[in-house]
């Protein structure tokens, strides 16, 4: 058994390419070696902003083909089917042989028990599997032909202690890696993974992406503690910067305290997404004027510390002159600017959809009972931010910055708060809207959105979701069912195609309405798998009702799942199957139907008896029902019948020889 060791230098390759490309490399390695029943005890692929490596450990150093009988084209093929057999074989005339089978004759050729060294076999796929990697964005460079990353610099090639020999494309293989990008010549040669490792160690290098990310954390919340901030880890952050070093090395930086009376939003979003830093909170959860930087070197002179609070000094003087300049500009007056803004080719501009959404938020204020005039107040100004500087600087803050604006002219808390809000839920586990204002802006600027992409026939495909629709569904699902609403979803979907078609608006799709519901039932099935439901029992709410009763749907399919493997849903399933099943063989043999009403003048004993005042209560259960139906009470309820059915079939004879007896019994 033997080491298997790769590592490829290139200039630094972007974090989002990095992760793609390891794990593609690590896989295409493990299926290649599966074909060829090569095993090995472990496998392992990380990589650095210049460093990309493979590792296998305990690697079969023969690859030994037992002797098997390959079967060619049928003896009634083509004769040129025959030499692309003898060809792919590499084989003779006389080396084949004819043999019937039950599908016919084919040819036949005896391959030989073969053995091969692993380090040949590597030698010889490497540059095929190199090959093979699936790079979102590639690039050439010089006269080259081959596409990477980025420009690849050097292949370290390592199989048993020893150098593995092949050329890829311009790049010949060797036993030695560069240490330092900067000084390209200084380079060490290694015969295995763990000297190389060690060494790189002594560096200052980290080339375990777990380990790097471990320490980033960790060291950031130190400081922290020390320093008695707060630091909630962003995880999409952390792991994107743990990417884009392999030296990691924290510096603490300041930004100049007068910023602080800028909203919270731009100054995280001005460091986290833009700069990649992480911002500190005090004890009261109040952004502090203090950030971490992740350097890829110690900062001993204090230049990258200087360096990088001058970047965040020219991005937040900018943003203050922006805020400055933005929230004082009068939403109201700034509407007719919308018309400038296109939305969608087809769909007309900003002002077209707000004019939409100030019609259907009525509608829809109506169904939860709250202020008309604010919802349409609230949609006609929610996307007038969208030509604010400071979005066309930070576009995460759309909406975000319309709140605020909203709120420093004086505008109503609702009103502020449903246009920061109207663009939530962003993910399927974030935040959703939960103020009726917010719930009503958010599903009027969904709906109107899903109707008009739907409309003209940009719908998701299987593989493509370019405009996000799914998420926007999805956030209507959970919108409706997180807040317990009861809305006529289809009255509200044909209002909203009335609405384009009454702007002039002509839908190339005749099948919204129902391309759009299947489409929501869709995701509502996604929402409910996501929470653990069975999917037998997620098929049975969905066709139990219309898209009218989501809270129901769901509702009924978590009391179902909560209780189906307890002795509650046990005992119901039990009950059922067995009346079930008796029904099913019989009632095909009646000459009349059953109507499910059974004379009790003609009962013979208690067990009918029984069994008659147990459906005549909970007869009377079910009728008495409304909206606030506890699903587990009945449930309950149902269970409770279990001992009478026993009772009732282990006494009583379903199929009496008296016709009208046992119609009667089946009628039960």
């Amino acid at each position: 058994m033997s080491e298997f060791f790769l590592e490829l230098f290139s200039e630094e390759v972007p974090p989002n390419l990095q992760k793609s490309a390891r794990q593609d490399c690590l896989e295409n390695f493990k299926e290649l070696f599966k074909e060829r029943n090569l095993s090995f005890k472990k496998s392992l692929a990380y990589s650095t902003p210049n460093r990309l490596i493979i590792l296998f450990e305990g690697l079969q150093k023969k690859i030994v083909e037992k002797k098997q009988e390959i079967r060619g084209p049928n003896t009634s093929a083509p004769d040129i089917a025959l030499k692309g057999f003898l060809k792919s074989n590499r084989i003779k005339d006389d080396q084949v042989f004819i043999k019937k089978t039950d599908k016919g004759e084919f040819y036949f050729f005896n391959k030989p028990e073969n053995s091969l060294n692993t380090s040949s076999f590597l030698e010889q796929k490497i540059p095929y599997i190199l090959d093979k990697i699936k790079w979102k964005k590639s690039m050439k460079w010089g006269s080259y032909e081959l596409t990477w990353a980025r420009p690849l610099k050097s292949i370290l090639g390592i199989f048993d202690n020893k150098i593995l020999k092949f050329k890829y494309h311009h790049l010949i293989s060797s036993n030695n890696s560069i240490l330092d990008k900067e000084f390209e010549e200084k380079r060490k040669n290694f015969s295995n993974f763990e000297n190389y490792n060690n060494h790189l160690k002594k560096l200052g290098l980290v080339i375990n992406n777990e380990q790097r990310k471990k320490i980033i954390e960790n060291t950031i919340l130190k400081i922290a503690k020390k320093k008695e901030l707060i630091v909630d880890i962003n995880l999409k952050l952390l792991e994107e910067v743990s990417d884009l070093v392999e030296r990691p090395s924290i510096i603490v930086c300041k930004f100049d305290k007068k910023f602080l009376k800028i909203p919270k939003e731009i100054l995280v979003t001005s460091m986290q997404v833009h700069q990649k830093y992480f911002h500190t909170l005090d004890k009261k959860d109040n952004i502090t004027n203090e950030f971490f930087v992740v350097a890829n070197n110690k900062d001993i002179k204090g230049f990258i510390k200087s360096g990088n609070e001058r970047v965040v000094e020219a991005r937040l003087n900018d943003a203050e002159f922006f805020w400055n300049k933005n929230k004082s500009q009068n939403l109201v007056k700034q509407v007719s600017k919308l018309q400038n803004i296109s939305y969608f080719k087809g769909l007309g501009s900003y002002f077209d959809k707000i004019q939409r959404m100030r019609k259907l938020g009525g509608i829809i204020s109506d169904e939860l009972l709250i202020s008309k005039e604010k919802i349409e107040l609230s949609a006609s100004i929610c996307k007038v931010d969208l030509i604010s500087d400071l979005v066309g600087e930070f576009p995460e803050l759309q909406g975000i910055m319309g709140g605020y604006f909203a709120a420093e002219q004086g505008f109503d808390k609702e009103i502020s708060l449903a246009i920061s809000e109207h663009y939530l839920p962003l993910g399927p586990s974030s935040k959703i809207p939960k103020k009726k204002f917010s719930v009503a802006l958010a599903l009027t600027d969904k709906l109107d959105t899903l109707i008009g992409f739907f409309g003209i026939n940009q719908k998701p495909s299987s593989s493509r979701d370019p405009y996000a629709l799914r998420r926007i569904a999805l956030g209507v699902i959970r919108i409706i069912i997180e807040n317990n609403l009861n809305l006529k979803l289809k009255e509200l979907i044909n209002y909203s195609i009335l609405l384009y078609e009454e702007q002039g608006f002509k839908f190339k799709n005749e099948n919204t309405k129902k391309d759009l519901l299947y489409f929501l039932f869709d995701r509502l099935k996604y929402y409910m798998k996501e929470k653990k439901i069975r999917h037998d029992i997620i098929d049975a709410s969905i066709n139990s009702y219309s898209i009218e009763n989501l809270i129901k749907v769901y509702d009924k399919a978590q009391a179902l799942n909560k209780i189906i493997d307890t002795d509650i849903g046990i005992d119901i399933i039990s009950s059922y199957k067995r009346a079930s099943n008796i029904l099913d063989t019989e009632s095909a043999n009646l000459k009349s139907e059953l109507s499910g009403t059974s004379d009790p003048g003609i009962f013979k004993n208690d067990y009918e008896k029984n069994l008659y005042k147990k459906i005549h209560d909970l007869r009377k259960y079910f009728t008495g029902l409304n909206r606030d139906e506890n699903y587990l009470i009945t449930l309950n309820n149902l269970a409770s019948t279990k001992t009478i059915i026993i009772e009732f079939f282990d006494n009583v004879i379903v199929n009496d020889k008296d016709a009208i007896i046992k119609k009667n019994r089946l009628e039960l």
